[in-house]
């Protein structure tokens, strides 16, 4: 789905979304709706990036990490960004069955986490490996069903990074018996997370490169984002296919 198609008529549940904000500031509680934030525009150029290619291969089978999704069926939401700031980023995932000539899946799971723009994740912390404790917050955490074309979206903030990790989302794909399918990453181009980092709310370039993460050296060809447009002042639009 297009950015400004889904900007337009919006997602059930959320209302008619008017604008996606730039740097999105987060919502006073954690709910469904767009958190409000500077909705002025830019007539910048679009900047392109594509890592995916045409043929149906299964997408890499990487770790969940050690922040996996506490409680994903109490996270059925498309706005995942509760109280949490940084630019917007709108996720359109298209799932694919591998075993069906790579046909749109669907009615399978869709569940996606990411950390907030200091690294932080919720549902964790108070330890060495993150000292922030949000135990008993759940931002940047949703679940979702995919529609007749394999596809769900989610709004987002763009992810920060953490010492040792390149910048990256995660993805799991589930039955509706919720025995999983497929457990992937997503990474992004480096000149891009180059100019978000440069903003205010992120701790800027990352200490770990794509080819250097530990995740993605052996397999960046398929965790890339396939498509990654936008700029920082009105926000970013991510495709990926996932083969599962």
């Amino acid at each position: 789905m297009k950015r400004k198609d889904f900007l337009r008529k919006g997602i059930v549940g959320l209302g008619t979304i008017v604008a996606l904000p730039t740097v999105i500031n987060g919502c006073s509680k954690d709910d469904d709706g767009l958190a409000t934030g500077d909705t002025s525009a830019s007539t910048s150029d679009d900047d392109d990036s594509s890592g995916s290619s045409d043929s149906c291969e299964l997408s890499p089978s990487e770790t969940a990490g050690p922040f996996p999704i506490v409680t994903p069926a109490d996270l059925v939401r498309a706005n995942i960004v509760s109280d949490r700031d940084g630019v917007a980023l709108l996720i359109t995932l298209t799932i694919q069955d591998k075993s069906d000539d790579c046909n749109a899946l669907e009615g399978v799971y869709v569940d996606i986490w990411h950390c907030d723009s200091e690294g932080n994740y919720s549902e964790y912390g108070g330890t060495q490996m993150q000292q922030t404790d949000y135990t008993d917050k759940h931002f940047l955490r949703g679940r979702q069903l995919t529609d007749r074309n394999g596809q769900v979206s989610f709004i987002s903030i763009f992810p920060g990074w953490y010492s040792g990790r390149a910048p990256h989302i995660h993805v799991e794909i589930l039955d509706t018996d919720e025995n999983s399918l497929r457990v992937t990453q997503i990474a992004f181009p480096e000149d891009t997370v180059e100019t978000v980092y440069a903003t205010s709310r992120y701790n800027g370039t990352p200490d770990t490169a794509n080819e250097n993460d530990n995740v993605f050296s052996d397999s960046l060809g398929g965790n890339m984002v396939d498509s990654l447009t936008g700029n920082t002042t009105d926000g970013y639009t991510l495709l990926k296919t996932i083969v599962v």
